[in-house]
């Protein structure tokens, strides 16, 4: 599968000592809701867990575990809730993830990511100064002072997302980003006790939903059960792929590079229940995770064969798709 970053972020590592309970805490200091994935390294293996939402001025425990592990890394990306290409904060220790929640054991010199699911993405070393307890925080250029400006410019920058008029994207207050704050909270019928996690939550959901659509392929659930879903791709010969765990009300972006192709091909399952999203063309699958090359004589090779659905992906560099019940509800595209 084609797996790239849009851009990297330089991962600034300002990390202290907590005097909490012995645990790897992460803080985010940027405008950007983050979600994080790390990995202890107890050679000649490693432990790798993601991924943890981490909203603009708030602080997550992402291992919360006494730190005894030889050592420490941590990759974090932005939110699908952002237009343009996805933002990342890493280094230069590549180690395989996967989307949606995910524990994966495996041996630090591999040298590929083995399994349809999977690829690799740069995490950055952590230094604990071998203490029991650390907490860091993600930065973005040039950096905001304190976890409360963040917070301010985070909410600002969402707002924009979902097409109010505000300004610079920076800490100071104003008249313009009270006056959309306070417009969304009615829109969404927010209680008066509402507080951070409910509106940023609120404006992550409602930003994706106006399909800023990111470099790539996502797909996003718009049902309240998960979903599991597998994609075909005829770049450089027929593959398919699959499945991704995808829960309801969550998005997973499937493929991370630029579309490049006219379609891509698109399976959803409901587990244990109907087929939400098929079509006439055919296609190999498994039971399990799977990459499969070709189409051809499918049962004779040990595969199942479905149907796919197919989705134009023609002169975009990103496609959006949302699917519940009644099958795919809405596309959205980014324009090359």
């Amino acid at each position: 599968m084609k797996r790239q970053w849009a851009w990297l972020v330089v991962l600034a590592l300002m990390a202290f000592a907590s005097p909490a309970q012995a645990a790897l805490k992460l803080c985010n200091r940027t405008s950007y809701i983050l979600f994080a994935a790390t990995s202890s390294v107890v050679s000649p293996g490693s432990a790798t867990h993601g991924w943890v939402r981490i909203a603009p001025g708030d602080c997550q425990t992402a291992l919360p575990e006494k730190l005894t592990a030889q050592s420490y890394l941590v990759y974090a990306r932005s939110s699908l809730a952002y237009s343009g290409p996805q933002r990342a904060w890493g280094g230069n220790f590549p180690s395989c993830v996967q989307e949606g929640d995910f524990t994966l054991h495996q041996n630090v010199t591999a040298p590929y990511c083995t399994g349809g699911t999977l690829f690799a993405v740069p995490f950055a070393a952590i230094d604990t100064h071998n203490k029991p307890d650390w907490t860091m925080t993600f930065d973005e250029q040039p950096a905001f002072p304190t976890l409360e400006a963040a917070q301010l410019a985070g909410v600002k920058r969402l707002l924009k997302e979902n097409g109010y008029r505000i300004g610079a994207i920076d800490a100071k207050p104003g008249k313009p980003t009270e006056t959309a704050l306070n417009d969304f909270r009615k829109k969404m019928h927010f209680p008066d006790r509402a507080g951070n996690a409910e509106l940023f939550a609120g404006l992550e959901s409602q930003a994706e939903k106006r399909g800023g659509a990111p470099q790539g392929y996502t797909v996003c659930n718009d049902d309240k059960s998960d979903v599991a879903v597998a994609i075909a791709e005829m770049a450089g010969g027929v593959v398919s792929r699959g499945w991704w765990r995808v829960a309801g009300g969550a998005c997973a972006r499937l493929i991370t590079a630029p579309l490049k192709e006219s379609s891509v091909w698109l399976l959803v399952d409901r587990p244990g229940g109907p087929t939400l999203v098929s079509g006439p063309d055919q296609f190999c699958i498994a039971t399990q995770q799977f990459e499969i090359k070709g189409r051809a004589q499918c049962r004779q090779h040990g595969y199942a064969q479905a149907g796919f659905a197919r989705t134009s992906t023609a002169g975009v560099a990103g496609r959006v798709i949302h699917v519940n019940a009644s099958g795919i509800a809405s596309q959205a595209a980014t324009s090359k």
